[in-house]
């Protein structure tokens, strides 16, 4: 036969090429690579007269003409089924008969964020002046309060917030010990507000696990904090919408109303208040830290292990406002991680220095000198994005003789500018007073950290120092400061929350210096939701929407801000730019709202769309104002179709009755079936997940309350009743008159602005799974953004089974805008469509790719007479596809693919697919989400790597840490650390399961979408691969979003190297310790996201961190720093302890050790690991 050879290859993956045009008779093929089959070695010419040959005894593919009328008539005959059933035209028509009925008003960006910007500034300063009242409350309580050296347990009566719970659980510190404490007794009711049982009578109290509740500081505390509750309890009256009022001690103590038990996990509990962000960044300015670590020889073992646990608790004591770096050292010091430079202590920079910090290894000899000449160097550096302010050294050791005084001379002195906190880790005898002098030279502490207990408190006092100018500064320092988003720990969900430090104003005496230590912090929360309140809910359409971003660009609202992980410990960071596709346009407005100016600017971009399969290239109208009073910036983004909006008019209830019996499910049979979106229309609205339920709760309450009701939104009420009887006047006047069947129809449908989408026939409701939202549909939000006729084909995830194709049950939705043009003004309130029987429409695709010139007489082509191929009679030898905008299979003549439509065309046809993304058809984006969450590792055989823990696994470790002496506890450790190295420093699962850091952490998921390139013409092209070639033609179909293939069927296999495969989107988790095989159930739950493609079937590495930091984004920090005070005392810097160990008993140990046990088995470290510090 004269066909040209054909393989199934496909040219080599790599940039997207310019597209080759197959052009018609008398050009020329690509040259060919020996070896080649004899046919390829004819002259091109000879080979193309015999492919067009009158006598060839074969089919020819198809010439190029050939393709264009099958796509003609493809274009036609989707053309004329959507004029006939989709109803656009009718539609427009009906609008216009019932212009009475409703008004068209405008969206003016600059009026409305302006708007909203003031109602949430109003909103927040309320907030303020509650917190004001309970700060100076605070203060004065505190001055007037007496200390109490003998202040006993029984003489406090508080509500202990976990007492509950550890009544509950016999091996809970209290019921150990014998709580002698007079803890309250409390009934609670349910509060919608707050998610919870709360008492509105009384506060709570929270104690950190590791602090006795019955020493003198903790009690007095207690003591002077009680008068707090009445102020409490005023401030609600005042504002009825307040939500937790808190009070975080610098001392540990949680104070919190309204009163409510504590949600504690089934094991340790290890949230501290000092270390919530809202904390740290309320009780200190701006940091620039730099950690050195000795790692010289003498440091080994257990102190080694204590000092990498002391990092990873430090990098928690950081915000985003600071900037960190961490390095090792000894003879020379060098940093842990690829950070070369002081980088934002964010979430993801923080898990690198954590990896990297337990890769480092003890050896040579200490070289103070090494360490802190790195350090200064490093805070030295005014080339790079930093906070400028609290300059400080972190320096871990064992312990040295030199005091470095000559690198201080150089670097620091007589300013001190740079504060620098030394901390002598482990049981050793070594000379701890060179560490306290570098310490009290350089206003800085000297801190020890003899055993696990001691790691969190000692690695979080620093901020006492460090808030000192705080406190001496006064008035000017008592400045309100609003958080990030993040989890609330008692479960009101996402919320920000104002700050304010309070001061202790006591003086030791008549005449005497000023006190210069903070008490602690004061906050009161304002949850996300109630903010969301505030924005414009449905006048802004589908895709219109209103953001926030703070000063470090991190959105607080966004309708994209969707955290899977419920991990309160970290906050949420999710930035402008991650977000949305980031462009340059992007990037110009975000740099603009971080400084605090207003802007407008109409920009072409990039949208992904709901479901995350496909990219929608768009225009968007960006306003952006400051908020006032805040270091918030709130934009609006409108499509210019949103400019305008319909608002109903219905004053005529006879009218509204009508309407609304379109409502009524005994209608439905002869109207078609109504799904409602499930809004806040009325307060007593009771919501539901059902549909027929929620339609059924409306139902009942609009028989008891009219649409003009007080308790109900009217604009949402109005606009649906009349979106109901709109739709049913296009049932009447277009659908109830057709035969679905006749053109292969499932159903036909409209989704409206008002939250209508009505779906006829009846029974076709049966099988809709779109959402009933319209404005959370992924079909009518891309139709709103497209021109013609979007194709949206059943979603199918890879890793399921393939469709089910039976009777009408599967059904390929196109859909298209209704555009209204009324008095010059433009808009789309809604959206119309049909559902093709995909069997049907599969066959009828064939035969409009053929040369058929009648419906029932198909073109026979015998041997002895010429005719092209064509995708009917020839489906054996030829493909013909239809393939989405995303990629993704719409149509086939090939029956064995009908299973497969809805899946991305690589994995159906991998070659092909190819060629089309190297041809310019398709253009890739990846972007990734850092939202995303990843599953704990199930334990097995391999262990968990060492953790850093602050309690050892053993609940009674914690007990008996209070009441052993200093060095009888290092004993026990010393002892306990080779009896049991695996259950303490390895998960303990029983413990993992009640830790929210176990249950979930946050990880990043790569995400790949396809969308059509450049090329909008007809191309017939080659895929040129070895021995073999294959032709195809691709042509884009107009005013669809669809690609229309043909090709030959490959032959052979051997260019499958490059592929673009759909495959699961994978878990970027920390740079893990060094890698091992996957196990059988992987960390990471494969979310079958259909927008998660990747070239290869590996797990993405995601964005290298080490060089986002070489370009760090802009960002500002607070205005104001406190990091010096003249009048500051630097004299308290800390002292060493009073239990010295006895070096011969700890000598005699370890003999012991050596000669008596076992060997100590070492565990085996797991890339997925779980750790919790």
């Amino acid at each position: 036969m004269a066909v040209p050879a054909r393989t199934c290859g496909a040219s080599r993956p790599g940039e997207a090429r310019t597209p080759r045009p197959w052009p018609g008779p008398g050009a020329q093929r690509p040259a060919p690579r020996p070896p080649r089959p004899l046919l390829l070695l004819l002259p091109p010419l000879l080979l193309l007269s015999l492919l067009a040959a009158p006598g060839a005894s074969a089919y020819s593919f198809p010439q190029q003409h050939t393709m264009q009328h099958w796509a003609r008539r493809l274009e036609q005959e989707i053309d004329g089924v959507m004029r006939i059933f989709g109803g656009v035209q009718h539609l427009r028509e009906i609008y216009k008969d019932n212009r009475n009925l409703f008004e068209v008003q405008e969206n003016e960006p600059q009026k409305l964020v302006e708007k909203v910007a003031g109602d949430i500034e109003s909103l927040l300063d309320r907030k303020v002046q509650a917190l004001k009242r309970l700060a100076d409350a605070a203060e004065n309580f505190q001055k007037a309060h007496r200390w109490q050296d003998n202040i006993k347990e029984e003489d406090i009566m508080y509500y202990d917030a976990k007492a509950d719970a550890e009544l509950d659980d016999p091996e809970s510190e209290d019921m150990e010990r014998g709580s002698k404490a007079s803890t309250l007794r409390l009934d609670f009711l349910e509060d919608p507000n707050f998610k919870n049982k709360v008492n509105y009578s009384y506060t709570a109290v929270q104690i950190p696990t590791d602090i006795y509740k019955g020493s003198t500081v903790i009690l007095n505390e207690l003591n002077w904090t009680e008068a707090l509750e009445n102020v409490f309890i005023e401030n609600r009256r005042q504002d009825p919408t307040l939500l937790w009022q808190v009070f975080g001690s610098a001392t540990g103590v949680t104070r919190y109303y309204p009163a409510t038990p504590w949600r504690a996990p089934k094991k340790i509990d290890l949230y501290d208040v000092r270390r919530r962000p809202w904390y740290i960044q309320g009780a200190s300015s701006p940091k620039d830290m730099v950690i050195i670590v000795d790692v010289s020889g003498s440091v080994s073992g257990l102190t080694l292990k204590l000092m990498k646990t002391s990092v990873c608790e430090m990098l928690d004591t950081l915000s985003d406002d600071d900037y960190v770096n961490v390095a090792s050292f000894n003879e020379k010091a060098q940093p842990v991680s690829c950070f070369t430079h002081l980088v934002q202590a964010n979430v993801h920079n923080k898990k690198v220095f954590k990896e990297a910090v337990q890769g480092m290894v003890a050896k040579g000899t200490t070289g103070y000198k090494a360490g802190f000449e790195y350090a200064f160097d490093q805070l030295q550096n005014s080339n790079i994005t930093r906070a400028n302010c609290n300059k400080m050294i972190m320096m871990f050791t064992d312990g040295g003789e030199d005091r470095v005084q000559d690198v201080f001379e150089k670097y620091n002195w007589p300013n001190r500018t740079v504060r620098v906190f030394t901390f002598s880790v482990g049981q050793h005898n070594y000379d701890v007073t060179p560490l306290q002098w570098m310490a009290c030279a350089n206003k800085g502490y000297y801190f020890e950290i003899p055993s696990i207990g001691a790691i969190r408190i000692n690695t979080q006092e620093y901020l006492d120092v460090l808030g000192r100018p705080m406190v001496l500064a006064g008035k000017e320092a008592k400045q309100v400061q609003w958080t990030n988003v993040y989890e609330d720990a008692l479960g009101l969900g996402l919320v920000l929350t104002g700050t304010l430090p309070v001061f202790n104003l006591t003086q030791d005496g008549p005449g005497e210096k000023k006190n210069q230590l903070i008490l602690g912090v004061m906050g009161i929360d304002v949850a996300l939701s109630d903010i969301k309140r505030l924005t414009p809910n449905y006048t802004l359409g589908a895709n219109g929407y209103v953001f926030a971003i703070d000063l470090n660009g991190y959105v607080l609202l966004h309708p994209n801000l969707k955290p899977q992980t419920t991990n309160f410990q970290e906050p949420v960071t999710l930035d402008f730019l991650d977000a949305e596709l980031e462009d340059e346009n992007k990037e110009e407005i975000r740099r603009s709202m971080i400084d605090g100016n207003k802007g407008h600017r109409q920009i072409r971009t990039l949208v992904k769309s709901l479901d995350e399969r496909y990219i929608d290239e768009v225009m968007r109208n960006y306003t952006w104002v400051p908020i006032r009073s805040t270091n918030y910036s709130l934009g609006l983004v409108l499509p210019p179709y949103s400019t305008f909006y319909l608002q109903a008019n219905l004053s005529d209830q006879i009218l509204q009755v009508k309407y609304f019996e379109f409502l009524l499910p005994s209608s439905f049979e002869s109207e078609g079936h109504v799904f409602i979106a499930p809004r806040e229309y009325c307060k007593d609205l009771n919501a539901s997940d059902n549909n027929t339920e929620f339609l059924k709760n409306f139902i009942e309450l609009m028989e008891k309350v009219t649409p003009d009701s007080k308790q109900c939104n009217n604009f949402l009420l109005h606009n649906l009743i009349l979106d109901t009887g709109i739709t049913q006047q296009l049932v009447e006047r277009v659908w109830r008159d057709q035969d679905l069947n006749t053109y292969s129809l499932l159903a036909v449908f409209a989704a409206t602005d008002g939250g209508i989408t009505r779906v006829f026939p009846n029974k076709a409701a049966e099988d809709w799974t779109e959402n009933p939202e319209p404005f959370n549909a992924s079909f009518y939000r891309r139709s709103l953004d497209n021109h013609g006729y979007v194709f949206k084909p059943p979603h199918q995830d890879t890793l399921l089974r393939p469709l089910e194709l039976e009777n009408d049950t599967v059904g390929v939705l196109v859909s298209t805008a209704v555009e209204l043009s009324l008095g010059g003004r433009t808009l789309r309130p809604a959206v119309v469509g049909v559902k093709l029987d995909l069997e049907a429409w599969a066959e009828k695709f064939k035969v409009l790719a053929s040369n058929r010139t009648h419906q029932d007489q198909p073109q026979k082509c015998g041997p002895s007479s010429h005719c092209e191929m064509d995708c009917e009679v020839n489906n054996e030898d030829l493909l013909c596809v239809l393939i989405d905008d995303g990629g993704f299979l719409v149509l086939s003549n090939q029956n064995h693919q009908w299973d497969q439509v809805g899946r991305f065309f690589s994995e159906v046809d991998a070659n092909l697919m190819l060629a089309l993304y190297n041809n310019s058809f398709y253009t890739r984006k990846e972007s990734f989400d850092y939202q995303a969450d990843c599953a704990p590792q199930p334990p097995g055989n391999l262990g968990a790597a060492p953790r850093g823990v602050f309690v050892p696994t053993i609940a009674d470790f914690l007990n008996l840490a209070w009441w052993t002496s200093a060095a009888a506890w290092s004993l026990f450790q010393q002892l306990l650390c080779g009896l049991i190295y695996h259950s303490w420093f390895q998960a303990d699962p029983a413990e993992a399961e009640g830790s929210p850091e176990a249950r979930e952490s946050s990880c990043v998921m790569k995400q790949t979408q396809y969308y059509f390139g450049s090329v909008n013409a007809s191309y017939n092209a080659i895929i040129d691969c070895g021995n073999c070639s294959r032709l195809f033609h691709a042509q884009r179909l107009t005013n669809t979003n669809l690609l229309f293939v043909v090709a030959e069927k490959p032959l052979c296999s051997q260019c499958e190297a490059g592929r673009l495969l759909q495959k699961e989107t994978h878990c970027i988790l920390p740079p893990p310790l060094p890698r091992r095989p996957r196990p059988s159930h992987p960390a990471c739950p494969l979310r079958a996201t259909a927008a998660s493609l990747t070239t290869h079937a590996r797990p993405a590495d995601g964005p290298e961190q080490c060089e986002l930091v070489q370009r760090p984004r802009y960002r500002r920090g607070p205005h104001i720093c406190f990091d010096y005070n003249a009048t500051e005392d630097t004299s308290d810097c800390g002292r060493g302890a009073s239990f010295p160990p006895s070096l011969s008993v700890l000598v005699s140990l370890q003999l012991l050790l050596l000669l008596g046990l076992p060997p100590r088995p070492q565990p085996q470290v797991h890339a997925h690991a779980s750790r919790r510090l």
